[in-house]
């Protein structure tokens, strides 16, 4: 049965999370969103400190973290800064195709170097006309002898500017749509991998986003995870697990949101008191507070179901989808309470609402997953 109730070491991650992103991610988060950077000194902190990589099993190195405690930690460096949560949680992203399918020598190699080292993967999935439709990829593997040879182009690529290897996807036909689908994972440096433009995004900007193009890149057999054909299994399996942690990172947009609101209206006066005192900015607040509570308590179960093998995928979409839209909401009102300031950079909450933004976006759509949803619902006997 699900406990909604943390361990004292869980409690100890989270306080450990916290203190991470007070003295690390806010008094930096405003300067690399302004410059649009990748903060490689504060992801080296969190690298040593033991906050990236956490769910890697031991046998490679990892913490082997459940994902539960995985959440837990991303939503307390949300709370600090979206896009910087979002490049250390990509890491793990990248992992769970090897996790899933990655054979033992896959793992050694690219979990062990996760852990050995500072670098960063990314998941290739998304196409300039793939996004939410998967099976809709263009990105090809064409057999060549005992090899194969690897041609197209992915978009929104997470981190693909400084990643050293790549997870990702294509097909071995188009027209087989899901059913050619097949998973790889190459080294950065292999000959004809690139990386193209680097995107200028509205919010979660200290997040790397680029196009990696594959020119001819071949590929051996020990580049493909599982087997040919098994990849969109692979992907679907990662996504039910990968999106419990989007959830955490709203609950954590929520919970700044909450605390920057209720602080300024204590401060800000009109009509000679406090705003706090108007019925209108306590029931903004006091909606934060309950998205908060509900999607903490969504993510935690949507978590849970995870870590003791329970596949049940409308789970972890509800969690992604209602804590998306909630953050968005929240930190929507959150500028709302602060007026014309919110407006303004010279206060934290306009930049959260732009970075609440993308989680409504990515690992799919606010759309797609009520259409996972929906089917699960109309699936049922």
């Amino acid at each position: 049965m699900f406990d909604p109730t943390y361990t004292e070491e869980q409690l100890a991650l989270v306080d450990t999370a916290r203190k991470f992103a007070a003295e690390h991610i806010i008094p930096v988060a405003g300067e690399y969103d302004e410059k649009g950077e990748h903060p490689e000194e504060v992801f080296r902190a969190a690298w040593e400190l033991g906050l990236m990589n956490v769910e890697v099993p031991e046998a490679y190195g990892g913490l082997g973290l459940s994902t539960l405690e995985g959440c837990l930690i991303s939503e307390q460096l949300a709370y600090g800064c979206a896009g910087i949560a979002t490049s250390i949680m990509c890491n793990h992203l990248a992992a769970l195709p090897l996790m899933i399918a990655g054979s033992e020598e896959q793992k050694n190699k690219y979990l062990g170097w996760l852990t050995e080292e500072l670098i960063f993967a990314s998941y290739c999935c998304s196409e300039p006309e793939a996004g939410s439709d998967v099976a809709g990829m263009r990105t090809r593997l064409t057999k060549d002898g005992d090899g194969w040879v690897l041609e197209g182009q992915k978009r929104w690529i997470t981190n693909g500017g400084h990643a050293s290897f790549y997870t990702g996807f294509a097909t071995l036909d188009p027209a087989l749509r899901h059913k050619g689908i097949t998973a790889f994972v190459i080294p950065r440096d292999l000959k004809g991998v690139s990386v193209g433009k680097k995107e200028n995004k509205m919010g979660q900007r200290a997040s790397n986003t680029v196009d990696v193009i594959f020119e001819d890149v071949r590929l051996g057999p020990d580049n493909i995870l599982g087997q040919p054909g098994q990849g969109f299994a692979i992907a679907m399996e990662t996504f039910d697990k990968s999106r419990p942690m989007i959830a955490a990172c709203a609950a954590g947009l929520i919970g700044r949101a909450l605390d920057e609101s209720a602080n300024y209206a204590k401060e800000r006066k009109t009509f000679g008191v406090p705003i706090a005192q108007h019925q209108a900015i306590q029931f903004m607040i006091a909606e934060m507070a309950m998205a908060q509570e509900a999607t903490r308590l969504l993510f935690s179960k949507a978590a849970w179901e995870v870590d003791h093998g329970i596949k049940r995928t409308s789970t972890s979409a509800i969690a992604k989808a209602m804590g998306a839209d909630l953050a968005m909401k929240a930190t929507t009102d959150a500028v709302q309470v602060f007026g014309g300031y919110g407006y303004t950079k010279e206060y934290p909450v306009e930049k959260l609402m732009r970075d609440a933004k993308l989680l409504q976006i990515y690992e799919g759509t606010s759309q797609i997953q009520r259409m996972v949803i929906a089917k699960n619902i109309l699936m049922r006997g």
